[in-house]
């Protein structure tokens, strides 16, 4: 029986995570710390350590970063953090299984066609994949050495009901949901020729539940994708057309820094298929239309 202790249970990862680990019997207790309780981005080292002692946790999961700011700020929220949680661990919590979220991010360019898997290079084309790798591979070294139980997960790309308009999908229901209640003809999105993988949330949070769960790992990186790409525009077309909306998507502007260059990415997930009997069961329309769903709830 587990106990976790589960850090950024409140964003759109980590209710999806929290739910996934409440549910199953294997797992006795899941302790989700506020901002309030421990701040894991400013709080003080020692004060982890406190709360890693009080808990006394089988495993720790961390779904605190940042997707965007500066340099600085990716570098505090997903490297510093990482540092931060493998050094508290390690005094307080040693036998512990440490899971952190990383990026597709941290590959960078990938050939067309290509699906791209955890012993492929690294070669990150922004400072979002930047300060991700530089996280993930101290938990490799970590993990490798024997210094602490940590894995990383390389995220692809999340959807699901909850996302937030930080996220293409999220954004473009935003801005046809308001279409659709002001009658306008079009909206507007950055650009939408570029391939991703889109994973289903609840398929990645079933991963981290894997990964707390297994009794022991080979390997310290898995992908977390859902191992098919299509393009953005299909995407959105898709999401469009669940919602019914017919009006224009016209295409302005620049994407997110964290991901321009990269043209196509698809995620090889057949080491965690091997190694923990995982596979994403959520194909992409199911995935948007509880995307629409979820906003049509609210």
């Amino acid at each position: 029986m587990t106990r976790v202790l589960l850090f950024g249970a409140s964003g759109f990862i980590g209710r999806h995570t929290r739910a996934a680990l409440e549910s199953d019997p294997r797992i006795t207790e899941v302790i989700c710390p506020d901002r309030t309780t421990y701040d894991l981005l400013d709080g003080a080292p020692e004060l982890l350590v406190g709360k890693l002692r009080e808990v006394a946790p089988d495993a720790v999961v961390n779904c605190v970063g940042a997707l965007t700011g500066s340099a600085n700020q990716l570098l505090r929220a997903n490297t510093l953090v990482a540092v931060k949680l493998l050094e508290a661990v390690g005094t307080a919590a040693p036998r512990a299984r440490l899971v952190r979220l990383g990026s597709a991010g941290e590959y960078g360019v990938v050939p067309s066609g290509v699906s791209v898997s955890e012993t492929d290079p690294a070669h990150p084309v922004s400072e979002y994949g930047v300060s991700h790798l530089a996280g993930t591979r101290l938990f490799q070294l970590a993990g490798e050495s024997g210094q602490a139980d940590a894995v990383s997960v390389r995220v692809f790309n999340p959807i699901g009901p909850g996302m937030s308009e930080e996220n293409l999908l999220g954004r473009a229901a935003a801005r046809i949901r308001a279409a659709l209640a002001g009658g306008a003809p079009e909206i507007t999105l950055g650009p939408l020729s570029a391939y991703r993988d889109f994973v289903d949330v609840r398929d990645l949070a079933a991963l981290i539940v894997a990964l707390v769960l297994a009794p022991e790992l080979r390997h310290r990186v898995f992908n977390a994708g859902s191992g098919r790409s299509v393009t953005a525009r299909e995407a959105v077309e898709l999401l469009a057309a669940t919602a019914g909306y017919h009006g224009r998507i016209r295409e302005a502007g620049a994407g997110p820094p964290r991901s321009t260059a990269v043209g196509w990415i698809r995620a090889d997930v057949s080491r965690a298929g091997r190694e923990l009997g995982w596979s994403p069961v959520r194909d992409l329309a199911t995935s948007v239309k509880d995307v629409w769903a979820a906003g049509e709830a609210r």
